[in-house]
């Protein structure tokens, strides 16, 4: 699978006017804030969003679709990178470009020495046929730094020469830790818990045993340490799971969650609730917030406006409020959103729920 590419990416610095819808407000379940914040490119999705150094980051992938365009040789997935001092107006900083290779499902984290990491996916396509793809990585030292050139991740043997896909990386204790899958046979993938001290070199933890197809995964760690994993499954039964175990992680619990899952990403609130963000995939399709038990149970808290293609959230807490980016295209055009709920306002329902 791992590729040896002539070409280089290309980085642009950009400064361009930011794209607002007028601000909607929930009236069911937990009320909330949204707004368009973005949809210059034919096709915007794939969030995540974090704050560094003062401000927010939020990152996406744009393209021609989801997947790329009917063209032979055409990678056309570069991931956009914006900023915002207070989640209102929002200008893009970078623009990430591999020719030839299609740039998708970016996900931020900061570094133990401070950097802005960006883990990203590569995919080579024959038309609209994958052929193969491998994990990426670029890094900002500085908000007025310019973004390193992806390079792909390297592998050591106890993962082998096939480094799956990537999808997330939390840090912990200086250590980033996450998951990547990948298949080994039609029907039956593996996903394996890795672990880096730079973002570049990874290590085996830990084959995690779980059936069907799982794949796309978020590490998140409790206050006492403990790290928790939620997966999706693209198994017959299509319930996602939910895991959690001990340094040095290597025995794990698992419970299925009773629902299909799509680009799920998980937070631990302050209190210590666990809350997943996911797609809802009933008629219609959206983008939903809910409390996850670690025992596998889930209970919707919020339904975001969205439809269609949508979901892949990214969270962060910042001045009380739960801060959520994620893309759906219930407008007409797949777009990028940023929603707001306040902490108190999920206490309460957690509360009033028993959880």
């Amino acid at each position: 699978m791992q590729r040896i590419l002539s070409a280089l990416s290309l980085i642009t610095l950009l400064s361009v006017s930011p794209v607002f819808a007028d601000s909607l407000v929930g009236t069911k379940e937990i009320p909330f804030e949204v707004k368009r914040i973005w949809n210059d490119a034919p096709h915007n999705a794939f969030t995540d969003i974090l704050r560094w150094k003062g401000d927010f980051y939020c990152t996406f992938r744009e393209g021609t679709g989801h997947i790329p365009a009917e063209t032979e040789g055409i990678g056309d997935g570069t991931i956009r990178i914006l900023k915002s001092a207070k989640g209102e107006e929002w200008t893009s900083v970078a623009l990430l470009t591999f020719k030839d290779i299609d740039l998708r499902d970016p996900k931020l984290s900061i570094t133990p020495d401070k950097r802005l990491m960006i883990s990203m996916g590569g995919s080579n396509y024959d038309g609209r046929t994958l052929v193969d793809r491998e994990p990426y990585v670029s890094f900002l030292d500085s908000p007025k730094g310019t973004v390193t050139k992806p390079r792909p991740i390297v592998v050591d043997d106890t993962i082998g020469e096939d480094p799956g896909w990537l999808w997330r990386v939390t840090w912990h204790k200086g250590v980033g830790y996450g998951v990547s899958y990948r298949s080994i046979q039609n029907e039956i993938w593996e996903v394996l818990l890795v672990k880096t001290t730079d973002g570049i070199h990874y290590t085996l933890v830990d084959m995690l045993e779980l059936p069907g197809r799982p794949n796309e995964s978020t590490v998140r760690f409790d206050k006492q340490g403990k790290m928790f994993i939620v997966v999706r499954n693209e198994d017959k039964e299509r319930r996602g799971h939910i895991g959690h175990s001990t340094a040095p992680y290597t025995d794990w619990t698992w419970n299925d969650i009773p629902q299909k899952l799509g680009g799920p990403d998980m937070i631990f609130m302050p209190d210590g609730e666990l809350l997943l963000g996911t797609r809802q995939y009933s008629s219609p399709t959206q983008t939903i917030v809910g409390h996850l038990c670690p025992k596998g149970s889930f209970t919707k808290y919020a339904t975001f406006p969205s439809g269609g293609d949508t979901s892949y959230p990214g969270f962060v807490i910042y001045k009380r409020k739960l801060w959520m980016s994620y893309y759906a295209s219930h407008e007409g055009k797949t777009s990028i959103y940023l929603a707001t709920m306040k902490l108190k306002d999920i206490k309460e329902r957690n509360t009033s729920l028993g959880h």
